[in-house]
């Protein structure tokens, strides 16, 4: 079943015109020239500034979403390139293809133009075609011809100047040369008449009268240089005589100038029909630009705002409207630009059910503000500009926005009457249509993200009993103002009900009691407020959601100067009743408010602050961890380093033991020398200190378990480990064993002193008692040290358990007792050596002490 949508949807015409004069007066309230003025500033070309004064509002959403994608692009290469985009070169020369469509000629400086757009955008083209992740201006770019040979011909004949260049035609040429040689003549003979004249001239100069050459002449003197008189002084007193002699010569210059014309005219001719050839795709090249350079200044004009990209949401599928942070363009480029105060922002979040917004409070508080505020960025979302508000920032695509602002802010006075705001109204009414039942299927089959029904969609028997609608944003100022206050908020209260069942969203700012209750009344209602300050008087210019506002009509008086005994005779007569009840009830609720604003804000600044600790922290366990792996590594390099430099000291040991003779003395050299490797590489072992326990000291409270009581030291421990305590007014000795701290710890008793010791004169050695025998005792006379050595260290081995040994080396020349007392004076297992007594062999015996 084909739909019936289609048909309902030419119900639209009827009112277009309507449509149009109210989106005017909109546009105009709003200011939207002065946006698109400030946007243009960021053009990079002619064609793009006349393109963004005049920014054209598009009917569908896919354009608006092309428009973003274009803004975002250009966004993200203003960031990534050096300079960004360069559109330098790119000219307007429309009027120039318009004229050459025609078979008009174009001027040198046209077609020098021309040439240089088309290398312009092939530059721009390579750049965009260079860079990745920008495919709608890499489809924009695509199709566009550049004619490199149409450009280098236009350079080849016409210079920077705007002039058709010698070589661009031999005959050209010709006269050129021909024209130099007859002004050469000229100015040579004038030369020399001025020199044989100089009494009859009033200046030695030569000039130019159309295209003569005169020169300046005394009217007393014209007798002197006959000719023909082009120009006079304003005092009369100076000829500016053609003379006689160059008439001819003047003739003839005509002549060739004239013949240059001819052929300048020849090679302009040429070159507009290489250009009309190619018309069209110079003209659609001339639509890429201008597209590309609008996208450029709407990202550079965003990036200036520090604003963020819009995402259309489709409030049908109950999506929020979120706008925080929200500041108005304008107010921005007053504050930056003309020294203007800085801007306050306003926060809204608006759920998919509510359909009206009232917004009260005091004048002059910013309620016009925040309606022109949300009225300007959903256009500039609508034209593909960035929002000035934090992210996420989500709004609506809005078939219509349609305002009635009738206050000192808006450009036009004409209609803050009464009448015209009803006059007004009225076109709004009918702009957005009059005949509807119900308020789902607008929002249902008429979504802003989805605006083509589906033609096979066979729709419920109820919907053709109404026109689908136009989403639209409805903004009114002040609604039902100018009038009796009953009858005002009376139409006040039908004209928003009626709105609500026909708009997509309806923000209204009113001072009007009895609309702050259509909240309780209608689920599709909201309030908001704007703050006062009540200690200052004046309004803080802050948005208040779910509060209504108080007028504060008298407070704003007083703080705009009205005379003090007028506000008072006007607090006496306020009838106090429902209204002044309720707006105690509102008082209360904004200090309740801010009370809890307060502490939501102390709130968020310690969470701030945890998370600024947390990351701290982390940092922190960040950087010990890698200092921690760092060091792991530094050590375990060490390691393989030492134990490197320890391989190679015990393999030059073993090479040493291999080259050199196989002596005992040689392998307690090995021996000690292994000894030193191991104590250079192994770190030495370290006694772990016992912790620290409980010491009383005099003054300490202690617990005494056994007593179940806290007590006061009074003395130190005695040598017998007791202590003076005292606990109420008793005082007894404890031990120390008995007593603990406050928090548990057990007392340690004190070390015991050691009886002082007195130091001997010398030091006695103590020698082992030992016996001697055959396994302690080895006999070495007569042998080579060498061979005395290889037995030492076997008798080492069998007399280490008795702890020394005897070596007989016999007395003879006292060599071998040498070689002997050498080998054991390095040998790893020998404490020392000495003679033995005469009992027991003199100096012919050795005894060596063991370790």
């Amino acid at each position: 079943m084909k739909s019936p949508i289609p048909s309902l949807y030419n119900g639209w015409e009827c009112n277009s015109e309507c449509r149009l004069v109210i989106q005017a007066e909109t546009l105009e309230l709003l200011e939207w020239s002065r946006l698109c003025q400030q946007v243009s500033t960021f053009a990079a070309t002619k064609l793009g500034t006349i393109a963004a004064r005049k920014l054209v509002i598009p009917q569908h959403p896919s354009v608006s979403l092309n428009l973003l994608a274009q803004t975002k692009e250009v966004y993200d290469l203003e960031t990534r390139l050096t300079g960004g985009l360069s559109l330098d070169g790119i000219e307007d020369f429309g009027d120039a293809l318009e004229r050459a469509a025609v078979q008009g000629m174009l001027s040198g400086k046209e077609l020098h133009e021309i040439a240089t757009t088309l290398a312009g955008m092939r530059k721009l083209r390579r750049t965009i075609e260079s860079e990745e992740h920008i495919p709608v201006l890499a489809t924009l770019v695509a199709d566009v011809r550049t004619y490199p040979e149409l450009e280098q011909e236009i350079y080849r004949c016409i210079d920077d100047r705007g002039d058709v260049t010698d070589r661009s035609s031999e005959k050209l040429a010709q006269v050129r040369v021909q024209l130099k040689g007859l002004r050469d003549r000229i100015y040579k003979f004038l030369n020399s008449l001025i020199q044989r004249h100089s009494n009859a001239v009033q200046q030695p100069l030569i000039t130019q009268r159309g295209d003569r050459f005169v020169i300046p002449v005394k009217a007393s003197h014209k007798e002197a240089i006959p000719g023909v008189v082009h120009d006079t002084s304003g005092s009369g007193s100076t000829l500016y005589i053609e003379p006689q002699q160059i008439i001819n010569l003047g003739n003839q210059l005509r002549q060739l100038q004239r013949q240059e014309q001819r052929e300048i005219e020849v090679v302009l001719t040429a070159l507009t029909v290489k250009v009309t050839e190619v018309v069209d795709d110079l003209e659609h090249l001339l639509v890429v630009a201008t597209t590309i350079d609008l996208a450029t200044a709407r990202a550079r004009y965003s990036l200036w705002l520090e604003a963020n990209p819009p995402r259309f949401v489709d409030r049908a599928a109950a999506e929020y409207i979120t706008l925080r942070q929200l500041r108005h363009p304008l107010l921005i480029w007053q504050h930056r630009h003309e020294s203007g105060p800085a801007v306050v922002p306003v926060d809204l979040s608006i759920r998919p059910d509510i359909r009206v917004v009232t917004i009260t409070g005091p004048n002059t508080g910013g309620k016009t503000v925040t309606l022109k505020t949300l009225a300007i960025v959903a256009l500039m979302a609508k034209v593909g500009l960035f929002i000035p508000a934090r992210e996420p920032v989500e709004i609506p695509w809005f078939d219509l926005i349609l305002a009635d602002i009738g206050d000192e802010q808006s450009l036009q006075q004409s209609l803050s009457t009464f009448s015209g705001h009803i006059r007004r109204i009225g076109r709004i009414l009918e702009a957005i249509g009059t005949d509807a039942t119900t308020t789902e299927a607008p929002d249902s089959h008429n979504s802003p993200l989805n605006p083509e029904p589906d033609r096979d969609l066979d729709l419920p028997n109820r919907l053709p009993s109404f026109t689908p609608l136009p989403s639209a944003l409805i903004l009114l100022d002040e609604v039902g103002a100018g009038t009796d206050p009953a009858e005002g908020s009376a139409l006040a209260i039908a004209l928003l009900q009626y709105l609500a069942d026909r708009a997509m969203l309806t923000i209204a700012s009113t001072h009007y009691g009895e609309l702050k209750a259509l909240k309780y009344q209608d689920s599709r209602f909201e309030n908001a407020s704007v703050e006062f300050d009540d200690v200052n008087l004046a309004p803080t210019y802050r948005l208040l959601w779910g509060i209504p506002g108080r007028s504060n009509a008298l407070s704003i008086a007083q703080r705009l100067g009205l005379n003090p005994a007028v506000i008072e005779s006007a607090r006496s007569q306020v009838v106090l009743g429902a209204t002044q009840e309720v707006n105690a009830v509102i008082a209360g609720l904004e200090a309740q408010r801010r009370t809890q604003e307060t502490k939501a804000n102390e709130a968020a600044t310690l969470l701030k602050q945890a998370e600024a600790f947390y990351l701290e922290v982390s940092q922190t366990a960040a950087q010990l961890q890698a200092r921690e792996q760092e060091l792991k590594i530094n050590q375990e390099r060490t390691i393989q380093a030492a134990i490197a430099e320890a391989k190679g000291e015990i393999a030059q040991v073993i090479r040493q033991l291999q080259q050199g003779p196989q002596t005992a003395q040689a392998a307690q050299q090995a021996t000690a020398a292994l000894d030193g490797v191991n104590h250079r590489h192994l770190p030495a072992k370290s006694t772990p200190q016992p912790p620290p326990g409980f010491n009383p000291q005099i003054g300490d409270r202690i617990r005494i378990p056994k007593l179940g009581q806290t007590a006061e030291v009074l003395s130190k421990v005695d040598d017998s480990g007791n202590l003076n305590v005292k606990f109420g007014i008793m005082k007894m000795n404890v031990a120390l064993v008995d007593i603990e701290s406050l928090t548990g710890e057990k007392a340690t008793p004190a070390p015991k002193k050691s009886a002082a010791k007195v130091p001997a004169k010398t030091t006695p050695v103590v020698t082992p008692v030992a016996i001697r025998t055959s396994r302690n005792t080895v006999d070495v006379r007569g042998q080579r040290v060498m061979n005395a050595e290889t037995e030492i260290e076997r008798a080492i081995g069998q007399a280490y358990e008795s702890g020394i040994m005897w070596v007989i080396h016999g007395k003879g020349t006292g060599k071998l007792r040498e070689g002997v007392q050498e080998f054991l004076s390095h040998h790893p297992q020998v404490d020392r050596f000495e003679l033995a007594g005469e009992k027991d062999g003199g100096g012919g015996v050795t005894i060596a002490y063991l370790k």
